[in-house]
């Protein structure tokens, strides 16, 4: 049986997920022809499928007009990932991109293909009401997440300063979930819900941020082999595999605990984080990656 979509009763049957799916990849796959010299590296119709799919079993209820802004603002994190973490050799680039995007989010002209599809963002964001209100937790957002990129590269390239595993934990928003899901709870706010999205947004940053730890962790298992042969950074290079399960069983049971005190709030956005937290940890727990990378 489909489970209902909180608040409305309505099924969210596996053919309306599978025409979502369909009708945002297709976007992504267009959006990123946009951007050729951005997503030449790596984009591939495996990964539009895949970020279209996660998005879409998320969010169900919305039409794929309205999951447009979140898919394509997970794809910009992938094009990000990839600049910094692959691209990246000195922390003078480093530090260029980080200030290129914040400079964008600020309202600057963009001046790299990638602060131009992060204007593109900002600017689809400011066609809604909720930008105005909640405008400045998408760039704390978006500012956190690149310090967070920052501080893994730095890391990484310097011998001898790596991270402890709560180091590493409390540096999960290089994940860049809760940004893109900020970007959609302002795209999709609705002045008829009750409570509206931004008006919980602290709330719902918090539970997001729990969700992202969680799934921070998950990820390391199913890319070590990846991110051995990429040079990345993973959590098990400072633990064993033990320790990141029993990890993640204590942070999971947290966000549950969090996410069942959201729901007495905010029903569908507690919904959308538990879909997300479900999917992914399915998703991960399979051994699949995004990336197409062998």
């Amino acid at each position: 049986m489909n489970p209902a979509i909180p608040g409305t009763g309505e099924p969210a049957s596996s053919e309306r997920v599978a025409r979502l799916t369909a009708e945002c990849a297709r976007d992504l796959e267009e959006t990123a022809a946009a951007y050729p010299d951005l997503y030449a590296g790596f984009g591939s119709p495996g990964l539009y499928r895949r970020v279209a799919t996660a998005v879409a079993l998320g969010a169900p209820w919305h039409t794929a007009g309205e999951l447009r802004l979140p898919c394509r603002a997970a794809l910009w994190y992938f094009a990000l990932d990839w600049l910094m973490d692959r691209m990246a050799t000195s922390r003078s680039q480093v530090d260029e991109v980080v200030a290129g995007c914040l400079a964008t989010a600020d309202g600057a002209e963009p001046r790299t293909p990638l602060s131009r599809f992060l204007a593109d963002i900002r600017r689809d964001l400011a066609t809604v009401p909720a930008f105005a209100r909640s405008g400045r937790a998408w760039r704390e957002e978006l500012e956190q997440a690149l310090a967070a990129m920052a501080r893994e590269w730095g890391w990484k390239t310097a011998p001898g300063t790596g991270p402890t595993l709560e180091d590493y934990l409390s540096n999960a928003h290089n994940f860049g979930s809760t940004w893109v899901n900020v970007s959609y709870w302002i795209f999709t706010d609705d002045p008829d819900d009750r409570p509206r999205a931004v008006d919980v947004l602290d709330e719902l940053r918090q539970a997001s941020d729990a969700v992202q730890r969680t799934l921070r962790l998950a990820n390391d298992l199913a890319t070590e082999e990846r991110d051995h042969s990429w040079g990345d950074l993973n959590a098990l290079m400072i633990v064993d595999r033990a320790a990141v399960h029993e990890r993640i069983s204590a942070l999971y049971r947290e966000s549950c605990e969090i996410l069942r005190a959201l729901e007495a709030v905010c029903p569908r956005q507690a919904d959308y984080l538990r879909r997300q937290l479900e999917f992914s940890l399915a998703f991960y727990g399979g051994g699949s990656d995004y990336w197409d990378w062998r």
